[in-house]
């Protein structure tokens, strides 16, 4: 008897320890997206802005 509580015992906290893990990869995987989306949406804005000054500055590449 004391071998199948301890079994069940066992299984549960499997279970609830698996859960947690896979919730705490779930939330720094979002976590990461969310900031690799920042970063790429800023890496974005810096180029046009780069583009912007260099064809402002090199108005002849234009071919206006």
């Amino acid at each position: 008897m004391f071998a199948m509580v301890t079994t069940v015992i066992l299984y549960v906290a499997g279970f609830v320890f698996l859960y947690g893990v896979i919730r705490l990869a779930v939330r720094h995987a979002l976590e990461e997206m969310e900031t690799r989306r920042i970063q790429a949406e800023r890496a974005e804005e810096l180029a046009a802005a780069r583009d912007r000054t260099m064809l402002r500055e090199n108005g002849f590449l234009t071919g206006n």
